[in-house]
């Protein structure tokens, strides 16, 4: 990906189209989809230069579905374009899907560009490892690239088995230096490096057993090929011969080893939820977990509102300081923001015909290094809008942590989406 365009193998395009158009002789088809404004703004001045107090941007995502053979075949097109005011590192597309679904009885094939989505907990998604995050979209990780794959499904009582055979790598996105937030060391998109010869084009594969065993949801998977999650190296020709801090860095994709594991538990009004993995493949192996519950109140005070409560603790063994005082040159670095914290939070669902929903969490840094929260607000206008608002920060943040970067960057964001 070069200069905010996403773009795939043409023989791989040319192929889904012609799928396309073999599908589209007959049976239903339906055009959908939403454009978005969004506008965020920053009550505090910027800590690094070239970035603003304020932002504006407008994102489409058309989505074509066209269903054969009373839905046996299902084919999904949707692109995705933003275009934002000052960061031309988030003025930017991307495929997220183009792909075709055949179904059966007892097996089911995905073939072209997909989303997969892998996990239970609310904080983080530890698991999820199939696409890359869109990483320009929002700091939350929950926006993700669409990724080239195929996807066989073999259904059976026992449980479900998802093979994945991943042909083509997305790098992750970072903003630019007038993004914000962003990191305090910049990232350069052109920057990349790769463990393995084949680049991009190694083919990454997967696989993952999924069971429900009445209460409880189990997932239970292993993934081998090129990390999502990028290592930083720091090189001599990028430190600024002033402060002796690095100017950018250069990305470091590896090949890793991952094996998770994801529950769900239902217990009338709790809901139990666990994730975990272990990864080779970066420096030495190391494991990250997050569990937790969701209690819910059911109709508070005779009301239509039911309000949960939701407490989570996250690990990863790698920890969350980065002190760039003290440079490693050529040694690849990573860190994790949430390596010892707990989270807490409250989800308000009002229950009324606008599907008024609110979310507010607080994670804590338990060594003392820091707190961040979120707030998230949504609401239907009529039958075709929407209004969301959400309210991000950080507070009581030492100076050596990931998110020291960000102690000047609460925020709020508006978006008013219209559906079509």
């Amino acid at each position: 990906m070069k200069h905010g365009v996403h773009l795939f193998p043409v023989s791989l395009l040319a192929g889904l189209l012609a799928c396309g158009c073999a599908l589209a002789q007959d049976n239903y088809t339906d055009l959908r989809g939403n454009v978005t404004a969004e506008w965020v703004g920053f009550w505090e001045d910027a800590k690094f230069p070239h970035q603003h107090d304020s932002y504006l941007s407008l994102a489409a995502e058309p989505e074509l579905i066209h269903e054969r053979n009373n839905g046996d075949d299902l084919f999904t097109f949707k692109p995705f374009y933003r275009v934002d005011q000052h960061d031309n590192k988030r003025t930017h597309g991307d495929i997220r899907e183009l792909s075709w679904i055949h179904a059966e009885r007892d097996w089911e094939l995905t073939a072209g560009v997909g989303k997969v989505f892998w996990g239970v907990t609310e904080a983080v998604h530890l698991v999820d490892i199939i696409n890359q995050t869109d990483f320009v979209e929002n700091t939350d990780g929950e926006d993700k690239l669409g990724q080239p794959m195929v996807n066989l499904a073999l259904i059976r009582e026992w449980g479900v088995v998802d093979l994945f055979v991943l042909p083509y790598f997305r790098e992750r996105t970072f903003r630019g230096k007038e993004g914000r937030p962003r990191f305090g060391v910049a990232v350069d998109n052109n920057n990349i490096e790769y463990e393995n010869s084949d680049e991009e084009k190694h083919v990454d594969f997967a696989i993952r057993w999924s069971h429900s065993f009445g209460d409880w949801d189990v997932g239970i998977a292993h993934f081998k090929g090129t990390s999502r999650e990028p290592r930083f190296v720091f090189l001599p020709k990028n430190i600024n011969p002033v402060t002796l801090l690095p100017k950018t860095t250069t990305q470091l994709y590896e090949q890793i080893h991952q094996t998770s594991i994801d529950v769900q538990a239902t217990k009338g009004s709790w809901l139990w939820k666990l994730e975990a993995y272990s990864r080779s493949g970066q420096g030495d192996r190391f494991t990250a977990a997050a569990g937790g519950f969701e209690y819910t109140f059911v109709g508070v005070r005779d009301t239509e509102i039911d309000v949960g409560v939701i407490s989570e603790y996250l690990y990863d063994g790698r920890d969350d300081e980065f002190d760039t005082s003290t440079v490693r040159l050529n040694e690849p670095f990573s860190a994790s923001i949430f390596d010892d914290d707990v989270v807490f939070g409250l989800r308000f669902t009002f229950n009324d015909t606008q599907s008024t929903e609110l979310l507010a969490t607080t994670v804590i840094d338990t060594e003392g290094d820091g707190v961040s929260y979120n707030i998230e607000a949504s609401r239907r206008l009529g039958d075709s809008w929407k209004l969301a608002m959400e309210v991000r920060g950080v507070a009581y943040v030492d100076e050596g942590t990931i998110l020291s970067s960000f102690e000047d960057d609460d925020r709020v964001r508006l978006e008013l989406t219209r559906y079509f």
